[in-house]
Protein backbone atom coordinates (compact mmCIF):
# COMPACT_ATOMS: atom_id res chain seq x y z
CA UNK A 1 0.00 0.00 0.00
CA UNK A 2 1.19 2.94 -0.83
CA UNK A 3 0.99 5.23 1.91
CA UNK A 4 3.98 8.22 1.13
CA UNK A 5 4.16 11.14 -1.22
CA UNK A 6 6.48 13.84 -2.05
CA UNK A 7 10.40 13.03 -3.52
CA UNK A 8 12.45 15.46 -1.13
CA UNK A 9 9.59 17.18 1.23
CA UNK A 10 7.93 13.73 1.69
CA UNK A 11 4.92 12.58 3.44
CA UNK A 12 3.90 9.15 5.33
CA UNK A 13 0.33 9.04 6.64
CA UNK A 14 -1.18 6.34 9.17
CA UNK A 15 -4.11 5.82 11.43
CA UNK A 16 -7.57 4.15 9.99
CA UNK A 17 -10.56 6.07 10.93
CA UNK A 18 -11.52 3.70 14.17
CA UNK A 19 -8.30 3.22 15.35
CA UNK A 20 -6.51 4.64 18.44
CA UNK A 21 -5.73 7.76 16.09
CA UNK A 22 -4.30 9.33 12.77
CA UNK A 23 -0.67 10.59 11.99
CA UNK A 24 1.65 12.10 9.67
CA UNK A 25 5.65 11.47 9.57
CA UNK A 26 7.52 14.38 7.30
CA UNK A 27 10.82 14.06 6.35
CA UNK A 28 13.03 16.14 4.45
CA UNK A 29 12.00 19.04 5.84
CA UNK A 30 14.46 21.62 5.99
CA UNK A 31 16.14 22.80 9.38
CA UNK A 32 14.88 26.48 10.90
CA UNK A 33 11.42 26.18 9.52
CA UNK A 34 9.14 28.74 12.50
CA UNK A 35 6.60 25.96 13.19
CA UNK A 36 3.38 27.70 14.83
CA UNK A 37 0.87 25.08 16.40
CA UNK A 38 -1.99 27.37 16.75
CA UNK A 39 -1.53 27.94 12.96
CA UNK A 40 -1.31 24.08 12.43
CA UNK A 41 -4.29 23.40 14.60
CA UNK A 42 -6.47 26.43 13.11
CA UNK A 43 -6.37 24.72 9.95
CA UNK A 44 -7.31 21.01 11.39
CA UNK A 45 -10.24 23.13 12.93
CA UNK A 46 -11.33 24.29 9.16
CA UNK A 47 -11.03 20.33 8.15
CA UNK A 48 -12.47 19.09 11.19
CA UNK A 49 -16.31 17.36 11.50
CA UNK A 50 -18.93 18.96 13.19
CA UNK A 51 -18.01 22.39 12.35
CA UNK A 52 -21.66 23.21 10.85
CA UNK A 53 -25.09 21.83 9.88
CA UNK A 54 -23.80 21.29 6.55
CA UNK A 55 -21.20 18.42 7.64
CA UNK A 56 -20.94 15.35 9.34
CA UNK A 57 -22.37 15.52 13.09
CA UNK A 58 -19.44 13.33 14.69
CA UNK A 59 -17.47 15.42 16.96
CA UNK A 60 -13.66 15.28 17.07
CA UNK A 61 -11.88 18.10 18.01
CA UNK A 62 -8.83 17.16 16.19
CA UNK A 63 -6.08 17.92 18.62
CA UNK A 64 -2.62 17.86 16.91
CA UNK A 65 -0.01 16.58 18.70
CA UNK A 66 3.62 17.15 17.65
CA UNK A 67 5.69 14.10 18.41
CA UNK A 68 9.41 15.08 17.36
CA UNK A 69 11.11 17.40 14.61
CA UNK A 70 10.37 20.58 16.65
CA UNK A 71 12.56 22.21 19.02
CA UNK A 72 12.00 25.48 20.48
CA UNK A 73 9.34 26.75 17.67
CA UNK A 74 11.59 25.30 15.20
CA UNK A 75 11.95 22.66 12.63
CA UNK A 76 15.21 20.61 13.34
CA UNK A 77 15.50 19.03 9.77
CA UNK A 78 14.73 15.64 11.35
CA UNK A 79 11.77 13.90 10.97
CA UNK A 80 8.52 15.39 12.14
CA UNK A 81 5.62 13.44 13.27
CA UNK A 82 2.24 14.40 14.46
CA UNK A 83 -1.11 12.57 15.23
CA UNK A 84 -4.41 13.27 16.14
CA UNK A 85 -5.95 10.86 18.19
CA UNK A 86 -9.50 9.82 17.65
CA UNK A 87 -12.15 10.73 20.06
CA UNK A 88 -15.74 10.16 18.98
CA UNK A 89 -15.51 6.55 17.63
CA UNK A 90 -18.92 4.80 16.96
CA UNK A 91 -18.19 1.61 15.82
CA UNK A 92 -21.30 -0.08 16.32
CA UNK A 93 -23.05 2.54 13.92
CA UNK A 94 -21.16 -0.18 11.20
CA UNK A 95 -21.28 -3.75 12.38
CA UNK A 96 -24.23 -3.67 10.14
CA UNK A 97 -22.10 -3.97 6.93
CA UNK A 98 -19.59 -5.81 8.61
CA UNK A 99 -19.59 -8.56 6.11
CA UNK A 100 -21.85 -6.44 3.19
CA UNK A 101 -20.34 -4.29 0.37
CA UNK A 102 -21.84 -0.79 0.39
CA UNK A 103 -22.57 0.63 -3.08
CA UNK A 104 -19.22 3.21 -4.63
CA UNK A 105 -17.00 2.32 -1.25
CA UNK A 106 -13.63 0.86 -0.76
CA UNK A 107 -14.95 -2.18 0.84
CA UNK A 108 -15.22 -4.58 -2.22
CA UNK A 109 -11.84 -3.36 -3.97
CA UNK A 110 -9.93 -3.55 -0.45
CA UNK A 111 -11.97 -7.06 0.76
CA UNK A 112 -10.37 -8.37 -2.84
CA UNK A 113 -6.73 -7.05 -3.11
CA UNK A 114 -5.69 -7.47 0.91
CA UNK A 115 -8.26 -10.40 1.73
CA UNK A 116 -8.97 -8.53 5.12
CA UNK A 117 -10.95 -4.79 5.82
CA UNK A 118 -11.38 -3.25 8.48
CA UNK A 119 -15.36 -2.15 8.23
CA UNK A 120 -15.74 0.19 10.71
CA UNK A 121 -16.17 4.04 8.87
CA UNK A 122 -13.74 2.81 5.79
CA UNK A 123 -11.05 2.38 8.43
CA UNK A 124 -7.88 3.42 6.18
CA UNK A 125 -9.24 4.35 3.25
CA UNK A 126 -11.72 7.13 5.03
CA UNK A 127 -11.75 10.94 4.60
CA UNK A 128 -10.34 10.76 7.83
CA UNK A 129 -7.05 9.88 6.44
CA UNK A 130 -6.93 13.28 5.10
CA UNK A 131 -6.31 15.33 8.67
CA UNK A 132 -2.66 14.07 8.26
CA UNK A 133 -2.50 15.71 5.07
CA UNK A 134 -3.74 19.33 6.65
CA UNK A 135 -1.51 18.90 9.47
CA UNK A 136 1.57 18.49 7.31
CA UNK A 137 0.40 20.75 5.02
CA UNK A 138 0.13 23.59 7.34
CA UNK A 139 4.17 22.96 7.83
CA UNK A 140 4.12 23.52 4.40
CA UNK A 141 2.57 26.23 3.78
CA UNK A 142 4.54 28.12 6.40
CA UNK A 143 7.42 27.52 4.58
CA UNK A 144 5.82 28.53 1.55
CA UNK A 145 4.64 31.96 2.93
CA UNK A 146 8.41 32.36 3.83
CA UNK A 147 9.06 32.86 0.53
CA UNK A 148 5.97 34.90 -0.50
CA UNK A 149 4.04 32.06 -1.98
CA UNK A 150 0.26 31.82 -1.26
CA UNK A 151 -2.43 28.90 -1.42
CA UNK A 152 -5.91 30.01 -1.18
CA UNK A 153 -8.76 27.30 -2.45
CA UNK A 154 -12.39 27.47 -1.73
CA UNK A 155 -15.92 26.72 -2.95
CA UNK A 156 -16.92 27.18 -6.40
CA UNK A 157 -19.93 25.03 -6.98
CA UNK A 158 -22.72 22.60 -5.56
CA UNK A 159 -24.23 20.50 -7.79
CA UNK A 160 -25.74 22.84 -11.03
CA UNK A 161 -25.36 25.65 -8.81
CA UNK A 162 -21.63 27.20 -10.32
CA UNK A 163 -19.85 30.61 -9.16
CA UNK A 164 -19.69 33.02 -11.87
CA UNK A 165 -15.49 33.30 -11.54
CA UNK A 166 -15.18 35.42 -14.06
CA UNK A 167 -16.67 38.06 -11.17
CA UNK A 168 -14.10 40.31 -8.93
CA UNK A 169 -13.82 37.93 -6.39
CA UNK A 170 -12.89 38.93 -2.90
CA UNK A 171 -10.88 35.69 -1.39
CA UNK A 172 -11.02 37.27 1.75
CA UNK A 173 -14.15 36.77 2.14
CA UNK A 174 -13.64 32.78 1.63
CA UNK A 175 -14.18 32.19 5.69
CA UNK A 176 -17.22 34.37 6.08
CA UNK A 177 -19.46 31.51 6.00
CA UNK A 178 -20.05 28.28 6.31
CA UNK A 179 -19.71 26.91 3.01
CA UNK A 180 -16.10 28.55 2.14
CA UNK A 181 -17.25 30.70 -1.33
CA UNK A 182 -16.02 33.91 -1.34
CA UNK A 183 -19.48 35.12 -2.65
CA UNK A 184 -21.93 35.41 -0.08
CA UNK A 185 -25.13 35.45 -2.10
CA UNK A 186 -24.14 32.57 -4.07
CA UNK A 187 -22.69 30.83 -0.66
CA UNK A 188 -26.42 31.24 0.73
CA UNK A 189 -27.85 29.66 -2.37
CA UNK A 190 -25.38 26.68 -2.07
CA UNK A 191 -26.02 26.53 1.72
CA UNK A 192 -29.97 26.16 1.18
CA UNK A 193 -29.01 23.41 -1.66
CA UNK A 194 -26.79 20.98 0.64
CA UNK A 195 -29.12 21.43 3.98
CA UNK A 196 -32.66 20.58 1.46
CA UNK A 197 -30.10 17.47 -0.10
CA UNK A 198 -29.56 16.38 3.64
CA UNK A 199 -32.80 16.78 4.79
CA UNK A 200 -33.90 14.57 1.71
CA UNK A 201 -31.70 11.68 2.96
CA UNK A 202 -29.10 12.57 -0.03
CA UNK A 203 -26.05 13.92 -0.50
CA UNK A 204 -24.49 16.15 -3.28
CA UNK A 205 -21.63 16.69 -4.54
CA UNK A 206 -19.32 20.18 -5.94
CA UNK A 207 -16.24 21.89 -6.86
CA UNK A 208 -13.13 23.45 -4.82
CA UNK A 209 -10.97 25.73 -6.84
CA UNK A 210 -7.61 26.93 -6.08
CA UNK A 211 -5.43 29.68 -7.16
CA UNK A 212 -1.34 29.85 -5.69
CA UNK A 213 -0.28 33.23 -5.76
CA UNK A 214 3.73 34.28 -5.96
CA UNK A 215 5.29 31.38 -7.46
CA UNK A 216 8.50 31.71 -8.92
CA UNK A 217 9.02 30.19 -12.54
CA UNK A 218 10.71 27.48 -12.68
CA UNK A 219 8.90 24.56 -10.95
CA UNK A 220 8.26 21.25 -12.19
CA UNK A 221 10.22 18.50 -13.63
CA UNK A 222 9.52 17.51 -17.32
CA UNK A 223 8.73 15.02 -18.50
CA UNK A 224 6.55 13.06 -16.34
CA UNK A 225 6.54 14.62 -13.30
CA UNK A 226 5.38 17.78 -14.58
CA UNK A 227 4.10 20.87 -12.18
CA UNK A 228 0.02 19.87 -13.54
CA UNK A 229 0.67 16.30 -13.32
CA UNK A 230 2.09 16.23 -9.82
CA UNK A 231 -0.87 18.89 -9.00
CA UNK A 232 -3.25 16.35 -10.52
CA UNK A 233 -1.95 13.11 -8.72
CA UNK A 234 -2.34 15.14 -5.67
CA UNK A 235 -5.64 16.19 -5.87
CA UNK A 236 -6.73 12.84 -7.02
CA UNK A 237 -5.11 11.06 -4.23
CA UNK A 238 -7.84 13.17 -2.22
CA UNK A 239 -11.05 11.11 -1.23
CA UNK A 240 -14.23 11.49 -3.55
CA UNK A 241 -12.53 13.42 -5.76
CA UNK A 242 -13.40 12.60 -9.79
CA UNK A 243 -11.63 15.30 -11.70
CA UNK A 244 -8.91 17.39 -12.11
CA UNK A 245 -8.50 20.50 -14.63
CA UNK A 246 -5.94 23.55 -14.32
CA UNK A 247 -6.19 26.72 -16.60
CA UNK A 248 -8.76 26.65 -19.64
CA UNK A 249 -8.68 23.17 -18.72
CA UNK A 250 -12.13 21.08 -20.96
CA UNK A 251 -13.51 24.82 -21.24
CA UNK A 252 -9.96 25.50 -23.51
CA UNK A 253 -11.34 23.13 -26.18
CA UNK A 254 -13.75 25.55 -27.89
CA UNK A 255 -11.14 28.06 -28.48
CA UNK A 256 -8.59 28.63 -31.17
CA UNK A 257 -5.39 28.50 -30.82
CA UNK A 258 -4.91 32.13 -32.03
CA UNK A 259 -7.10 32.56 -28.48
CA UNK A 260 -5.68 30.57 -26.08
CA UNK A 261 -2.02 31.18 -26.58
CA UNK A 262 -1.12 33.58 -24.18
CA UNK A 263 1.29 35.98 -25.45
CA UNK A 264 4.80 37.22 -23.47
CA UNK A 265 5.29 40.75 -22.77
CA UNK A 266 7.76 42.79 -20.48
CA UNK A 267 6.20 44.72 -17.43
CA UNK A 268 6.91 48.30 -16.41
CA UNK A 269 9.71 46.44 -13.44
CA UNK A 270 11.20 44.51 -16.32
CA UNK A 271 9.76 41.26 -16.17
CA UNK A 272 8.51 39.02 -18.38
CA UNK A 273 4.62 38.25 -18.56
CA UNK A 274 2.17 37.09 -20.08
CA UNK A 275 -1.07 38.69 -21.01
CA UNK A 276 -3.75 36.00 -20.82
CA UNK A 277 -3.48 32.98 -18.49
CA UNK A 278 -5.04 30.25 -20.15
CA UNK A 279 -1.73 28.15 -19.57
CA UNK A 280 -3.20 28.99 -15.25
CA UNK A 281 0.22 29.27 -14.44
CA UNK A 282 2.07 25.99 -16.10
CA UNK A 283 3.85 25.67 -19.25
CA UNK A 284 5.61 22.91 -20.63
CA UNK A 285 4.87 21.54 -16.89
CA UNK A 286 6.86 24.58 -15.26
CA UNK A 287 5.70 27.38 -13.32
CA UNK A 288 5.94 30.87 -15.66
CA UNK A 289 5.66 33.03 -12.50
CA UNK A 290 1.86 33.82 -12.88
CA UNK A 291 -0.93 32.72 -11.07
CA UNK A 292 -1.61 28.84 -10.84
CA UNK A 293 -4.95 28.21 -11.27
CA UNK A 294 -7.37 25.04 -11.39
CA UNK A 295 -10.56 23.07 -10.40
CA UNK A 296 -11.09 20.20 -8.28
CA UNK A 297 -14.59 18.14 -8.75
CA UNK A 298 -16.07 15.98 -5.79
CA UNK A 299 -18.59 13.14 -6.10
CA UNK A 300 -21.73 13.25 -4.23
CA UNK A 301 -20.56 11.37 -0.78
CA UNK A 302 -21.13 7.35 -1.13
CA UNK A 303 -23.40 7.04 1.70
CA UNK A 304 -26.47 7.82 1.86
CA UNK A 305 -28.99 7.83 4.39
CA UNK A 306 -31.38 5.52 2.57
CA UNK A 307 -31.95 1.40 2.20
CA UNK A 308 -30.05 0.42 -0.97
CA UNK A 309 -29.67 -3.47 -3.03
CA UNK A 310 -25.90 -4.56 -2.84
CA UNK A 311 -24.42 -7.97 -2.16
CA UNK A 312 -22.53 -9.52 0.75
CA UNK A 313 -19.20 -11.25 0.77
CA UNK A 314 -20.94 -14.70 -0.40
CA UNK A 315 -22.31 -12.73 -3.41
CA UNK A 316 -25.74 -12.81 -2.08
CA UNK A 317 -28.29 -10.15 -2.93
CA UNK A 318 -28.56 -7.99 0.84
CA UNK A 319 -29.84 -4.46 1.27
CA UNK A 320 -27.44 -2.14 2.76
CA UNK A 321 -28.83 0.36 5.31
CA UNK A 322 -27.53 3.83 5.11
CA UNK A 323 -26.29 4.87 9.23
CA UNK A 324 -23.71 6.88 11.17
CA UNK A 325 -22.66 10.45 10.58
CA UNK A 326 -21.45 11.61 6.91
CA UNK A 327 -21.40 14.40 4.95
CA UNK A 328 -24.22 15.49 2.99
CA UNK A 329 -21.41 17.32 0.77
CA UNK A 330 -17.84 17.67 1.37
CA UNK A 331 -16.66 20.57 -0.47
CA UNK A 332 -16.83 22.63 2.11
CA UNK A 333 -14.30 20.53 4.71
CA UNK A 334 -12.78 19.76 1.31
CA UNK A 335 -10.79 23.28 0.95
CA UNK A 336 -8.39 23.16 3.58
CA UNK A 337 -7.51 19.45 2.13
CA UNK A 338 -6.40 20.83 -1.44
CA UNK A 339 -5.07 23.91 -0.14
CA UNK A 340 -2.59 21.07 1.72
CA UNK A 341 -2.33 19.28 -0.77
CA UNK A 342 -1.11 21.98 -3.38
CA UNK A 343 1.16 23.45 -0.73
CA UNK A 344 2.77 20.01 -0.55
CA UNK A 345 3.68 19.76 -3.73
CA UNK A 346 4.74 23.41 -4.29
CA UNK A 347 7.15 23.11 -1.36
CA UNK A 348 9.12 19.70 -2.83
CA UNK A 349 9.13 21.49 -6.26
CA UNK A 350 10.80 24.31 -4.59
CA UNK A 351 13.05 21.92 -2.61
CA UNK A 352 13.54 19.64 -5.95
CA UNK A 353 14.31 22.77 -7.92
CA UNK A 354 17.63 23.52 -5.65
CA UNK A 355 19.26 20.53 -6.83
CA UNK A 356 18.76 21.57 -10.72
CA UNK A 357 21.41 24.22 -11.92
CA UNK A 358 24.73 23.87 -10.22
CA UNK A 359 25.42 27.43 -11.24
CA UNK A 360 22.22 29.48 -9.66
Amino acid sequence: MSNSFGTIFRITTFGESHGVGVGVIIDGCPAGISVDEEFIQAEMARRKPGQSKIVTQRQEEDQIEILSGVFEGKTTGTPIAMMVRNADQRSKDYSHIADRFRPSHADYTYQEKYGIRDYRGGGRSSARETLARVAAGAIAKTLLASLGIQVQAYVSQVGALRLDESLPLDLSLTESNILRCPHPETAERMIALIDKTRLDRDTIGGVVSCVIKGSPVGLGEPVFDKLHAELGKAMLSINAVKGFEYGSGFDGVALLGSQHNDKFYTDANGKIRTETNHSGGIQGGISNGEDIYFRVAFKPVATIMMDQESVNEKGETVTVSGKGRHDPCVVPRAVPIVEAMAALVLADFYLRNKTVRFDA
